[in-house]
């Protein structure tokens, strides 16, 4: 573990906190950067009070002469979601020269939501001469996540990928009433939570540490309650306060990975979320019938504790923003030079009280009508409630026509389990086949959004077909193998499409989606119990079919629906 990551994990922080940071120092705490200082400022204004060399913020200073960070003429931008780098906006840039351009943000899943921070352009954004902006020490910076070894990448990885599997793990072990609880409560979360993990004074490792613990503290209130209201209304605050994980699980992995790269890390993320609500039928199957119906719980309250407790030691702040936060305020003890500051800092100073609320809460829903957004938030959104509502049929299924016992029932999910591996890994061999070298052979751009989309028609095919096979025969359709195989090429799309309001998109997506798989599960049973387990799989599968022509259309069609899309970003 890099030893400048391990100081912004909380146990870290607190080591610092106690010591009065004379432990786990920081390079410029051991020796300052002299440009920083008020006297090297002040001198370097009086010799070149006006002329500044101009440079790329591709370009690190060779030294500490006085240098003004601004845009090229028409650099590759970031897509704010995924691995795609989109052609600069000239109009767009000199909003961003003015402070008022967008932050980079996104989701998931993976991810995961999320907003996906560029470290690059939070820290080094052009902007007017200004010696006392605080930037990376260089393009070999140790603390830039960008710079961090793929082993420790992928470790960090890992560990939001565990806990989203350790949180979600908790929305399939109740039956419906409770599962709806739990899916509204993580699908309003994000409405909350997304918007204060990309404040460059908060970002993802306090929400992560400070919602888990309370998550893991709402525990304990279920498996006591004595009444049903107790019990839904601890229900809804766990998915609430668990929601971060998927809110903005994507954003942590867009901090750390390359453009190229990332949809590799969001694929292994997305797998979290999707084997969480799959193993809890099978761990809470057997620990109900050997324990009773509060096991399931102290097996929630086991693994999201962990959880709790290996994020406090081994997961460190991964936002570029809060980074160079951190080092602002550092530098300005150090120097006594309260003048310093960093790029999110003048960006957030154009922004009033009221704009912060609009873009946070209000924006997701003015975007709802966008003809691209309402057709595919609504498809994806019937692909979740087919999903969660097989989590009510299939007991009905292997309890009911096979004569499983609650234990047994859960290995039935197995087979999603295994179809989500299979999946990531056929879409993974996908990008490096495909669009890897599309990326190089045309300077790392994209050169349409709808590439994201091939593979989505075939997914869109077989997933209403899965639906009757597994209605009529009984057994697992693998759903989820196309649905997965779906959802990554179209949240992908996303972030090409709408990457100037993607954080706005992405949170419109999760509470749509969330209501639907909330909803679904409570008709369940009466569904199935009127049209049986075939005409019930029937009816969602021809649901299914009506949006089979949507990815085929947006592939022949999108460049003409995006020119007339009020809010696509990128409608060339």
């Amino acid at each position: 573990m890099p030893y400048n990551a391990f100081q912004t994990t909380l146990v870290g922080t607190v080591i610092r906190l106690v010591s009065g940071n004379r432990l786990l120092k920081y390079q410029d705490e051991i020796e300052c950067p002299e440009r920083y200082t008020k006297e090297e400022i002040a001198r370097r204004q009086k010799e070149s009070p006006t002329q500044s060399r101009r440079v790329s913020r591709y370009e690190t200073p060779a030294s500490n002469d006085d240098v003004t960070i601004v845009e090229e003429t028409n650099p590759p931008r970031r897509s704010d979601s995924d691995e795609t780098i989109i052609e600069g906006n000239p109009d767009h840039i000199k909003d961003l020269q003015k402070g008022r351009g967008k932050e980079a943000v996104g989701e998931h899943n993976n991810s995961s939501n999320t907003g996906m921070a560029n470290n690059e352009q939070q820290a080094e954004e052009g902007m007017k001469e200004d010696p006392n902006l605080v930037t990376w020490y260089g393009d070999d910076d140790p603390e830039n996540p960008y710079n961090w070894s793929t082993r420790y990448e992928t470790f960090v990885a890992l560990q939001i990928s565990f806990l989203t599997f350790a949180v979600y793990i908790g929305s399939s072990i109740y039956s419906a009433v409770g599962l709806t609880a739990f899916v509204i409560g993580y699908g309003i979360g994000p409405m909350l939570w997304s918007p204060i993990a990309e404040l460059s004074n908060v970002e993802r490792m306090p929400v992560y540490v400070a919602t888990l613990f309370i998550f893991v503290a709402l525990q304990f209130p279920t498996i006591y309650a004595n009444n049903i209201h107790t019990l839904l209304a601890m229900r809804f605050f766990a998915g609430f306060f668990g929601s971060p994980a998927l809110a903005v699980g994507g954003a942590t992995m867009g901090d750390m990975f390359k453009p190229k790269h990332l949809a590799y890390a969001i694929g292994v993320w997305g797998c979290g979320a999707v084997c969480g609500p799959v193993i809890g039928p099978l761990l809470g199957g057997f620990t109900y019938q050997a324990k009773g119906w509060t096991w399931p719980l102290w097996v929630l309250v086991w693994l999201s504790g962990g959880c709790f407790l290996l994020i406090c030691i081994f997961f460190p702040e991964t936002s570029g923003k809060n980074i160079l936060h951190r080092r602002m305020l550092r530098l300005r003890r150090i120097t006594g030079n309260n003048d310093l500051k960093t790029q999110a800092m003048i960006y957030s100073s154009h922004l009033s009280g009221g704009r912060v609320v609009y873009e946070a809460l209000i924006k997701p829903f003015v975007l709802f009508f966008d003809p691209i957004l309402l057709v595919y938030n609504t498809y994806l959104a019937l692909i979740y409630g087919l999903l969660y509502i097989w989590f009510e049929s299939f007991p009905s299924v292997y309890m009911g026509v096979h004569g499983f016992n609650p234990g047994e029932s859960g290995t039935a999910f197995l087979g999603i389990f295994v179809g989500a591996w299979a999946a990531c890994a056929v879409f993974c061999y996908y990008i490096h086949v495909y669009l890897e070298p599309i990326f190089d052979a045309n300077n790392g751009l994209i050169p349409c959004p709808e590439i994201r989309l091939y593979p989505a028609p075939i997914a869109a095919v077989c997933i209403p077909i899965a639906m009757f096979g597994f209605g009529w025969s009984g057994s697992d359709g693998q759903v989820n193998t196309s649905a997965f195989i779906l959802f990554q090429c179209i949240f992908a799309y996303f972030g090409d499409v709408f990457y100037e309001e993607i954080s706005s998109v992405f949170t419109l997506n999760d509470l749509f989606r969330s209501s639907w798989g909330a909803a679904f599960p409570l008709f369940a049973n009466a569904l199935f119990k009127h049209l049986g387990i075939g005409g019930g799989n029937s009816l969602l599968g021809g649901l299914a079919c009506l949006f089979v022509p949507a990815p085929f259309l947006f592939i022949k069609y999108g460049h003409k629906i995006r020119e007339k899309s009020r809010y696509a970003s990128n409608k060339s």
